[in-house]
């Protein structure tokens, strides 16, 4: 409920003050420009604390009729007002140490002087800086909330800048902009909102009142006013303004503004005769000023320019979520009412991107005949006739549920299904977060105790929207339910594919398990590696499929079962060498061999074994032990002149066999317990576990790896997980 609270405020306060952040954002862009502008002019002097006030005066007299003012910006600019020799007044910027002119002061550009008061008061005087401050107001709100759905969505503050999730483009970066960007836009907001309460003298008075000082009666006076005391001890960085004497008469003092306080000096004895501190108010105020500006800092000026511009990126990617979480949200339009579907899909979203994923099986699932119903969590009830309930829910900061789903816990204790109920929970989230999929896994236990429902089979947790990892969550509920799933990749995916061609180098003949290896180097420069996928679209066809790639110097290797009725593995099983395919590449990241390990265990089946061949002859350096399993002795025949190569290159090499159908008749995972010394020291020294082959194999091996861990390490399968060392790809 918090979340949505804040969520709505942040967005409400965006959309009311969209208008005006709009143009306060663009010009706020150009005024950020015209500090960098201005001090890349080039007169800004250099070693201010050693140029004394007296000698820059005593200068300017020499060479000028009359000066009126010096004025030291915080640009490092020495400007002056004086009367020239030949009686012509100028505005100019001086060098200090000679009084000659550096250059004369420009009238200020109309495209700044608009985008001004544009920025301050939309031309509308006092009315529009009523305005422009209350934006502020608004936009330091919208920042304030936006920090705290930041630090809800990084799973708290401490963990504000870890890495972010991956996500969809307008999404990724209004958090990565938001975290680089709120210090400064907050400090905007702030500034622009003290200095409108300035203007409406809403602030304490800031009235300079100056205070007489007695000093002793002197009669004695100074040639040359770089003798004063006064004039000879303060240096130009201690500087703002200094008012020159109008005239000789006694009564006429310079008016010196220091930093942080303004005095009279008698231009007869060069006394100090008055002073008067700053009023705290007019500090800020100050500090404020140049805070806002960027005025003498270029390179505070250029934060302030890419976070005015940053402020236009997060009105488009939020308006952008906004319109896709909506349009994710939204209902199918054509959808059977729901007391007349067997299957109920259940859908707990933050961002929309779950829903993408439950509307591809409700497709899939509508296309084989099957009646489909699809919610969000929050709308769960009785469903007359559902037998089966899918529910795909993401998790939000630490391990709350999606705003969609907040309801759920408390609305199913209170709902009676009229039939028993077969269910699958599939979490989505990040293992980047510490709390990986935590609601999905409440769910699950929720539905487990439950009488009427029973599992499909286990909780299954899906990173970073892996469209791979959930393909091989749809062939199992395949399985379970006995219904052929075809999951229709998203076109975005699709286009990514570049589909390049591949010379086909050469192709063994079957083994004894109808499974052949080809050989593939493609025709262009691509990067690929072991791990990643070859997609193969077969022409005419809307087929594809994919195989785990072994990189094996610059070529491709494939592992392929030929399938009797399989249209792919028939097309490539009735390629020649001289042959060309069009395929794409894949990456398949998180599937990769560990760039940093000493020691790693493969554990494959049958043609599973694929990548680690090119993963054991890339990486020789590293031990690692390969556990696979085959049928038979002969199943292995055409990978052995592979590994036998292979572990020639590194003595580290291990490989364990076992066969199903012949001699002792074990299974992978058996070898895994026989080798658990070794597995156990690799997992206890921080290396990694990598899985690939069949999914039944894989829950095999990890009930085992579950046990063992439990028995002999204080590592759980879910930290193994979380900690990036355990890595699958099975099918």
């Amino acid at each position: 409920m918090t979340i949505s609270i804040w969520r709505y405020s942040h967005f409400i306060l965006a959309f009311a003050s969209s208008l005006f952040l709009l143009i306060a954002s663009v010009t706020g862009v150009i005024l950020a420009i015209e500090p960098i502008s201005h001090q890349a002019k080039g007169y800004a002097v250099q070693d201010l604390d050693k140029i004394s006030l007296g000698t820059t005066t005593e200068a300017l007299k020499k060479n000028y009729d009359d000066v009126f003012a010096l004025e030291v910006e915080t640009s490092g600019f020495v400007k002056a007002s004086v009367l020239t020799l030949e009686m012509e007044m100028l505005d100019i910027y001086i060098d200090p140490n000679t009084g000659l002119e550096l250059g004369q002061i420009q009238e200020r550009p109309f495209i700044y002087s608009f985008a001004t008061n544009l920025h301050r008061s939309l031309f509308l005087k006092s009315i529009g800086r009523f305005f422009v401050g209350l934006i502020s107001l608004l936009l330091l709100l919208i920042t304030i909330t936006g920090v705290l759905l930041l630090a809800k969505r990084q799973g708290g503050f401490k963990r504000l800048f870890s890495k972010v999730q991956k996500d969809y483009f307008e999404l990724r970066y209004h958090v990565i902009l938001s975290r680089w960007f709120f210090i400064p836009i907050v400090i905007l907001a702030f500034t622009g909102v003290y200095l409108s309460a300035e203007k409406f003298e809403l602030l304490p008075n800031a009235t300079i009142t100056h205070k007489e000082i007695n000093n002793t009666d002197t009669t004695e006076r100074f040639e040359h006013i770089i003798d004063i005391p006064f004039f000879k001890a303060t240096t130009l960085d201690q500087i703002r303004k200094v008012d020159f004497p109008f005239s000789e008469n006694p009564e006429e003092y310079y008016q010196v503004a220091l930093k942080n306080k303004e005095i009279r000096v008698s231009q007869q004895t060069g006394q100090i005769v008055s002073e008067a501190n700053y009023p705290f108010v007019a500090l800020a105020s100050r500090l404020s000023w140049k805070l806002h500006t960027g005025e003498g800092n270029v390179f505070w000026s250029i934060v302030l320019l890419l976070a005015s511009a940053s402020i236009l990126f997060f009105m488009y990617s939020g308006f952008a979520m906004t319109l896709k979480r909506r349009k994710k949200v939204k209902a199918i339009s054509i959808m059977p009412d729901k007391d007349d579907c067997e299957f109920v899909i259940l859908v707990g979203s933050e961002t929309g991107t779950t829903f993408d994923f439950a509307r591809q099986l409700y497709t899939s699932l509508n296309a084989t005949g099957k009646k489909v119903y699809m919610t969000e969590l929050n709308k769960y009830c009785t469903f007359a006739k559902a037998r089966r309930i899918i529910i795909f829910t993401a998790t939000y900061g630490e391990g709350e549920p999606p705003s969609n789903a907040r309801k759920f816990e408390a609305i199913f204790s209170t709902i009676q299904q009229p039939n028993k109920i077969r269910y699958s929970v599939v979490g989505f989230g990040s293992l980047e977060y510490p709390d990986y999929c935590k609601f999905a896994i409440k769910v699950d236990a929720i539905l487990q105790i439950h009488p009427d429902f029973q599992p499909l089979f286990p909780l299954y947790k899906i990173n970073n929207a892996d469209a791979a990892d959930f393909e091989n969550w749809v062939k199992q509920l395949s399985k379970q339910i006995d219904i052929s799933l075809s999951i229709q990749q998203p076109k975005k995916i699709k286009r990514q594919l570049k589909q390049i061609p591949f010379e086909v180098l050469g192709r063994t003949g079957l083994n004894v398990d109808d499974t052949f290896l080809i050989r593939l180097k493609p025709k262009k420069k691509i990067k690929f590696t072991s791990g990643d996928l070859l997609v193969i679209l077969i022409k005419g066809t809307t087929i594809t499929r994919q195989y785990s790639i072994a990189r094996i110097g610059d070529e491709i290797l494939l592992s392929i079962k030929k399938h009797e009725f399989g249209q792919c593995s028939s097309y490539l099983y009735e390629l020649s060498k001289g042959d060309t395919i069009e395929a794409a590449v894949k990456a398949n990241q998180h599937f990769h061999f560990p760039k940093k390990t000493t020691a790693t265990v493969l554990i494959a089946n049958g043609t599973g074994i694929a990548p680690y061949l090119g993963m054991i002859e890339q990486n020789r350096n590293t031990t690692i032990n390969l556990f696979w399993g085959g049928r038979t002795v002969a199943s292995s025949a055409i990978y052995d002149d592979i590994l036998k190569g292979i572990i020639s290159k590194n003595e580290n090499n291990t490989i364990h066999k076992s066969h199903s159908r012949e001699g002792s008749k074990e299974y992978v995972q058996n070898l895994v317990i026989q080798q658990k010394d070794s597995v156990l020291k690799t997992v206890q020294e921080g290396g990694v576990v990598m899985i690939c082959g069949s999914l039944a194999m894989q829950h095999d091996v990890l009930d085992v790896l579950e046990s063992l861990l439990a028995e002999h390490s204080a590592t759980s399968l879910d930290e193994l997980q979380h900690n990036g060392q355990l890595k699958m790809d099975c099918y």
